[in-house]
């Protein structure tokens, strides 16, 4: 007998920015110990991608911009009852908080806040989140523990997520659904391959990590899956902390 408390085998999984980096991650990490997937996200050449690298069968699509009430409806829509969901579109807009107006605030909220949020709340209005279903929410140390300079704006749609969090775990407790964080530090997806910043500014910046490097893709989905397996079924309302040591200095 294999005995696996991580085990995903028969619980069906949303993830949504599941396109690139660390949605991408997680789906595939996840469908390797049994999940049914259902993966969304704008782009479909990349989300296809990703479906294209899930083990097993009966996985499905849906393509959705969270930023918008109505997409965030049609996604809604066309769900199955849930066991597990796991929130990490976002976005990253850095800029000075004195150069910032209300459309780029917005935009951010809208993403990285308003998003998860109203994707659970119409989950929960329609009754599609089971009994001992798992929520996850990505967040970061920015806003949380810490911040950067052009980060503001996104810091405070990461500390609104883990404010309205602790209220929504304290809510649905009785329900024995089950609400959590990640909160990681920086993770070396392809946004930083793709920046402007130097190859030799990140090296040294990684090297404020104690660990001696950024996080992985795969070390946030492997954090992931204990919250989403039978393994945290005693954890609520916590935020797991995965920064290789960065916010003990």
């Amino acid at each position: 007998m294999n005995y696996n408390p991580f085990s995903l085998k028969g619980k069906v999984i949303l993830v949504t920015g599941a396109s690139s980096g660390i949605g991408r991650s997680i789906a595939i990490e996840c469908a390797k110990l049994g999940a049914q997937l259902i993966i969304t996200a704008r782009n479909k050449e990349r989300l296809t991608n990703t479906f294209n690298n899930l083990e097993g069968s009966e996985h499905q699509i849906i393509l959705a911009d969270i930023s918008t009430d109505e997409e965030i409806a049609a996604l809604c829509e066309n769900l199955p009852q849930l066991d597990g969901v796991v929130h990490v579109a976002g976005i990253v807009k850095p800029k000075p908080f004195q150069f910032l107006n209300r459309q780029e605030l917005e935009l951010i909220m809208n993403i990285n806040f308003y998003g998860p949020v109203l994707i659970t709340n119409i989950l929960l209005r329609k009754k599609l989140l089971k009994k001992y279903s798992s929520l996850v929410f990505i967040s970061s140390i920015s806003g949380t523990l810490c911040s950067y300079i052009g980060g503001s704006a996104y810091s405070a749609s990461k500390s609104a997520l883990q404010g309205i969090l602790k209220g929504i775990a304290l809510e649905l407790a009785p329900k024995n659904i089950r609400v959590n964080s990640i909160v990681p530090g920086m993770i070396d997806t392809d946004i930083l391959k793709e920046s402007s910043v130097a190859d030799e500014t990140l090296i040294e910046d990684s090297k404020l990590y104690p660990l001696g490097r950024y996080g992985k893709p795969q070390d946030v989905a492997f954090a992931t899956i204990y919250l989403l397996s039978d393994a945290s079924n005693w954890v609520t309302g916590s935020n797991i902390l995965l920064d290789g040591g960065y916010t003990l200095k």
